[in-house]
C-alpha cells in the first residue's frame, strides 16, 4: 500500500493530500529512510513522523484497504 494511502487509512494523518505533502516536505521516514508518498509500506516497518518537535514512532501492523474509525489504531502500534 501507497505511504500516503496508509497515513490516511490508518488516521494517523486526517487527509491523503496532507499526507502526501507531509511526505514531500521529508518529515516521514520509512525504517530510517525519506520515503516519498508513493513508497509501499510493508507489515513490519517503522514509520516515523515528525510533528513540529514531536515525533511519533510506529511499527505497521496490519495492513488493510478499509477500516473503520474505531479498528484504524490496530493497523500500528507506538513504539515510542
Amino acid at each position: 500500500m501507497r505511504l500516503d494511502k496508509f497515513l490516511k487509512v490508518s488516521r494517523i494523518i486526517k487527509r491523503r493530500t496532507v499526507a502526501k505533502e507531509a511526505c514531500d516536505k521529508g518529515i516521514v521516514t520509512i525504517n530510517g529512510k525519506m520515503a516519498k508518498s508513493s513508497s509501499e509500506v510493508n507489515i513490519g516497518d517503522i514509520l516515523e513522523i515528525t510533528f513540529g518537535e514531536k515525533v511519533l514512532k510506529c511499527k505497521v501492523v496490519e495492513i488493510k484497504e478499509h477500516v473503520l474509525k474505531n479498528d484504524a489504531k490496530e493497523m500500528y502500534e507506538i513504539i515510542e
